[in-house]
């Protein structure tokens, strides 16, 4: 108990309100999780990020954009902290002013890999860490395939960048179908030996994945969110709350936004350049406009 407090663990059994209730839906739980950081909220969606230890150029590209994108739209991405996808996913998150979770295969007192350390205190005060393994237990390798449940234990799906045809991330998108979540993908060239295992995921049935509004829609998150940004936006007036309902993670052409709000085109012009000015609403090209994304 004395070194719980000295590291500021918190250990959570099933019966603890605070335990993660996503968690308990999985048969193979752990009975105890201990906890550095903060968790997120029970309403708080989270998605796993897992992938390759040695991921291309394109990989870390495609990683830092969705999960960027994924971290304004208040979804909060789990990660295991390794080298390659893990690593990159987590800071990208941080980036984003984002929370993020990672998940240990050993103690909360060690950090594996070394090198993470000042990666691991960043994800603490923005998120949390967490295992299923008391304080002194070292990374064994047999830790990792059991912590990936975990991962997609927490999530509400699994997205899987970058894997070789015998990736671990790929034990991570089986565990998430065994708990009946979402499993995705992100396709890659079939000459590339980084996208063997993306590839053949999504021949099996693997949501393919485009950009992050894919996995929003797939989980239907967009409405949420939407309407989340809009109650933290706190619309002016009747015209802002109108126009805002029209707006999404996908873009709307301004014709749209004038049909489906009722509101003149002078009325609607006006009051979008307003809200681009608020940082609430964004122009992406040729009139469309989407929900900016903010935390």
């Amino acid at each position: 108990m004395e070194k719980l407090e000295r590291y500021k663990v918190k250990a959570l059994v099933y019966e603890d309100p605070l335990y993660p209730s996503r968690l308990k839906e999985i048969y193979d739980y752990p009975p105890v999780l201990y906890v550095r950081g903060s968790l997120p909220a029970e309403d708080e969606p989270c998605l796993a990020i897992v992938g390759t230890r040695r991921p291309t150029i394109y990989g870390r590209q495609v990683t830092e954009e969705i999960v960027a994108d994924l971290a304004r739209s208040r979804i909060t991405i789990v990660s295991g902290l390794a080298r390659g996808i893990d690593s990159v996913a987590h800071r990208a998150a941080l980036d984003a002013e984002g929370k993020t979770v990672a998940v240990f295969g050993s103690g909360l007192d060690i950090v594996y890999p070394g090198e993470n350390a000042k990666l691991a205190q960043a994800i603490m005060e923005h998120g949390a860490l967490v295992s299923e393994y008391p304080l002194g237990v070292k990374p064994k390798a047999e830790n990792f395939p059991l912590r990936n449940r975990i991962m997609s234990g927490l999530s509400l799906g699994v997205l899987v960048v970058e894997a070789g045809e015998r990736s671990g991330a790929l034990i991570t998108a089986h565990q998430a179908l065994e708990q009946n979540r979402e499993v995705f993908a992100i396709p890659g060239s079939i000459l590339s030996p980084a996208s063997q295992g993306t590839n053949r995921l999504i021949q099996e049935g693997a949501k393919l994945v485009r950009n992050y509004a894919d996995i929003l829609q797939e989980l239907n998150l967009t409405i949420v969110i939407q309407q989340a940004a809009i109650a933290e936006f706190s619309p002016a007036d009747e015209i802002e709350s109108a126009i805002l309902r029209q707006l999404s993670s996908e873009p709307n052409h301004i014709d749209e936004i004038c049909r489906g709000s009722g509101l003149s085109m002078p009325q609607v012009s006006s009051t979008l350049a307003m809200l681009e000015l608020k940082g609430i609403a964004r122009q992406v090209g040729n009139m469309n406009y989407v929900l900016a994304r903010r935390n």
